[in-house]
């Protein structure tokens, strides 16, 4: 079987399997009824997100080359926490929990994966060099993967938003993965990006069913593990760059959620409250619809993963290229966000 043959069938398998879970929301009530906060209007199924976690869990099990070597190891941390995440996210989407239990949950698998992958003992900036990190690469690996599990969680919260982001960021994974030769990481990419195309499918404007928090969390999980697991396959990867790469290519999501925490905080309000005050939600408010907030996303994710990846393989230019960008794109947005909010 050719490998667009496979991506088509996984696809197709993938898009059959949200519908049922679809079916079997709204057969056993499990839906995500509009409050104040709510950016749609109708009751809407959840839950689909539990497709693209089995996908992404069954990849490199059934993907060749993982031994029994320190990758198998933290491949395995990286699927008992991920499932873990995920069990507790869609307990939250059948029933709230309480951020306490959640939070424990977060850094207990952020614990797991980095006792087990390993943490960063130094870090390469674009322009800036390498700085070397020692007792506090672990610091930083655990507050990036428990930061990360929230951040996209936070960012799910219109239509075709968190499932383009997925596809975006697992396709340049699972290009990353191919380069370095790393089947797991390879596989975890291409089955992040193709089940979650399946999901948009379901997901784009207007929404037929949500991802809840099944999918958000295990998604913000896997995408903070990927820099630890392709460290732990060792290569001629360099290392040091992989968390700056892993940032870009999730940075829109990284950028907003860290920028409202900030502000929030600033302002005194209560970050654990739910709130409408992402730079997306309040292009949202100030007249953008879904698609065109998602599309914008979309395309910031695109431009930053391919920057990143660029710049992971050694392109000249391309460190300053993605600092360059990088300001340049969040000075845009928030500009933008300003204008469009002056409007009448």
């Amino acid at each position: 079987m050719t490998t667009l043959a496979l991506a088509v069938l996984i696809i197709a398998a993938c898009y059959a399997a949200v519908e049922t879970v679809r079916r079997l929301a709204l057969r056993r009530g499990m839906l995500d009824v509009p409050v104040a906060r709510s950016s749609h209007e109708v009751p809407t199924p959840r839950g689909g997100g539990i497709v693209i976690v089995g996908a992404t869990v069954l990849a490199p099990l059934l993907a060749a080359g993982l031994g029994v070597g320190r990758l198998a190891l933290a491949v395995g941390a990286w699927i008992g926490g991920g499932t873990a995440i995920a069990l507790v996210g869609w307990l939250d989407d059948i029933r709230s929990l309480s951020s306490r239990t959640r939070l424990l949950i977060q850094v207990s698998a952020a614990v797991l994966l980095v006792a087990v992958a390993g943490c960063w003992s130094q870090l390469e900036l674009p322009v800036a060099g390498r700085v070397p990190l020692g007792w506090a690469g672990c610091a930083l690996a655990l507050l990036w993967i428990v930061g990360m599990t929230n951040a996209y969680n936070f960012m799910d919260g219109i239509d075709g938003i968190a499932a383009g982001q997925a596809v975006v960021a697992g396709a340049a994974w699972a290009l990353i993965g191919r380069s370095a030769g790393s089947g797991a990481v390879t596989a975890i990419g291409a089955a992040i990006a193709l089940s979650a195309a399946a999901f948009l499918l379901h997901n784009r404007p207007p929404a037929r069913i949500f991802m809840g928090d099944v999918g958000s969390g295990f998604l913000g999980y896997t995408f903070a593990a990927l820099p630890l697991l392709l460290a732990a396959d060792g290569g001629t990867m360099d290392s040091g760059r992989l968390p700056v790469v892993g940032a870009a290519v999730v940075w829109p999501f990284l950028f907003d959620a860290t920028f409202t925490f900030i502000r929030r905080l600033a302002r005194g309000e209560n970050v654990f409250e739910g709130h409408r005050s992402h730079v997306y939600q309040r292009l949202v408010i100030a007249g953008a619809s879904h698609a065109q907030v998602s599309t914008l996303y979309v395309a910031w994710a695109l431009i930053s993963s391919a920057l990143g990846v660029l710049w992971l393989w050694g392109w000249p230019g391309a460190g300053p290229f993605l600092l360059g960008w990088t300001l340049l794109s969040v000075a845009g947005v928030l500009a933008g966000v300003r204008v469009r909010e002056r409007r009448p």
